[in-house]
């Protein structure tokens, strides 16, 4: 599995972005996949994450209410919207395959199989 995330940009506070990330290769139900971030100088974070066959979705505590996980099955793609930009979102964003989806490793970068190359987001104030 390869997965390939797009969508970055430059954007003022209070705009928003739609982040891509889409899936090639086979792709299994049992999998789920996650958002990740990484400011400069900090430690890679968990955003959003969901179950690629129910659709179920997790947040982050920081996050939820301004970010919006979905997907698309037929174009296996996984979409990351992010409304009222913050300059504190300023980060590169990642996406991330569970293989099987285990709930108690979702949050943890250890707990991926796969990662995309990042895509770098940068709010100005």
């Amino acid at each position: 599995v390869q997965l390939q995330a797009s969508g970055g940009g430059l954007v003022q506070a209070g705009g928003f972005l739609r982040l891509s990330c889409v899936a090639s290769g086979r792709f299994f139900s049992s999998y789920a996949v996650g958002w990740f971030r990484q400011a400069p100088g900090k430690e890679r974070e968990f955003v959003a994450a969901l179950s690629w066959s129910g659709g179920n979705t997790y947040y982050a505590d920081s996050v939820e209410g301004r970010f919006t996980i979905s997907r698309d099955i037929d174009k296996k793609m996984v979409f990351l919207r992010i409304d009222s930009l913050k300059p504190e979102d300023t980060a590169v964003y990642y996406c991330a395959a569970q293989q099987v989806i285990n709930i108690a490793t979702m949050t943890l970068d250890t707990g991926y199989d796969y990662w995309g190359q990042g895509t770098l987001v940068t709010v100005s104030s």
